[in-house]
């Protein structure tokens, strides 16, 4: 009986001592290997054997990429604004035995590290400039924090404002001003656009103006070549007649009445012309009577057949 317990305790110690041993490190994971209290070496992932009550494998290490958030920080601008920044880090360990030994807590170390950074870059800006050169603060904050963790085997892959949240007061102060500055740009772009639309009536004006000038030049122009082409007509239409001084006479009197027409003329000359033309018609009218009062000469005497006379 004694036997079997013995054994039995052998046999929980050989498995005891094996686990100590065989050690398997998962992916993207790292071990600090400790011989006698010093530093011996770093476990790489996959299976490892390690002498067992000498040597002591360290709480695994976490080689990806980390996420961190830290709680809002209370940092004063250059024009003395209190604002509060929240900051999100990025980082990963690259040095397992640096990271072990450079610092006894890295986050806090971290945090920290990253407070008294943000004061400095922000406290040299102003609330404007904090507000609208994010990049540039977490560039800046970035650089001097992987040269500060750079030997706790830390980089430092990204930093970024969360928020910057002034007072409330500013807040409003800064709502009142972005909404006069809308309200002056919507009332610039409507000056512009009632500009734009005079400019653009005028010149609509201008041209309707010089499109009927041209119309009405070309119109004149028209009839007056009509008028020529029609007097020109007349004429030659009066030379080929050759039209004696008697029905000269009787135009000119039938236009006459036409040239006293209307309502303005309230004195109407007569002519030189006039006398001559009434003259002229006279004596057409008497020689026109004379004719119609001379007897016409009588019929010569009718010639019948047979007769010796003829």
């Amino acid at each position: 009986m004694v036997g079997l317990i013995v054994a039995a305790v052998l046999i929980l110690f050989a498995l005891f001592v094996a686990a100590k041993t065989v050690r398997i490190i998962p992916q993207a994971r790292a071990g600090v290997v400790e011989r006698l209290g010093r530093y011996s070496r770093t476990l790489t992932p996959g299976m490892t054997i390690v002498v067992p009550f000498i040597d002591r494998v360290r709480p695994l290490l976490d080689l990806r990429e980390q996420v961190v958030t830290f709680p809002p920080q209370p940092v004063i601008t250059a024009d003395n604004v209190s604002v509060g920044i929240d900051t999100v880090l990025y980082f990963t360990i690259t040095e397992p035995k640096s990271a072990t030994y450079e610092v006894a807590n890295p986050l806090q170390a971290i945090e920290q590290l990253t407070v008294t950074t943000l004061r400095n870059i922000v406290g040299s800006l102003t609330l404007e400039q904090a507000l609208t050169s994010r990049d540039e603060v977490n560039d800046r904050l970035r650089i001097v924090l992987d040269e500060r963790t750079g030997k706790w085997g830390i980089r430092i892959n990204g930093v970024e404002l969360k928020s910057i949240d002034p007072p409330g007061t500013i807040q409003e102060a800064m709502e009142k001003q972005m909404r006069a500055e809308r309200d002056r740009r919507a009332a610039i772009l409507t000056a512009e656009g009632v500009k734009q639309s005079a400019i653009l009536t005028a010149e609509g004006e201008k041209q309707s103006a010089v499109l009927k000038a041209e119309g009405g030049k070309q119109a004149a122009i028209l009839r007056a070549e009509g008028e020529a082409k029609a007097i020109d007509t007349v004429f030659s239409a009066i030379h080929e007649g050759d039209p004696d001084p008697k029905l000269l006479s009787y135009q000119y009197l039938q236009m006459l009445p036409q040239l006293a027409r209307g309502d303005a003329n309230k004195i109407w000359v007569i002519p030189s012309e006039f006398t001559q033309a009434l003259s002229n018609l006279s004596g057409f009218a008497a020689d026109a009577t004379e004719r119609r009062q001379k007897p016409e000469p009588p019929p010569p005497p009718a010639v019948t057949p047979g007769d010796p006379a003829a």
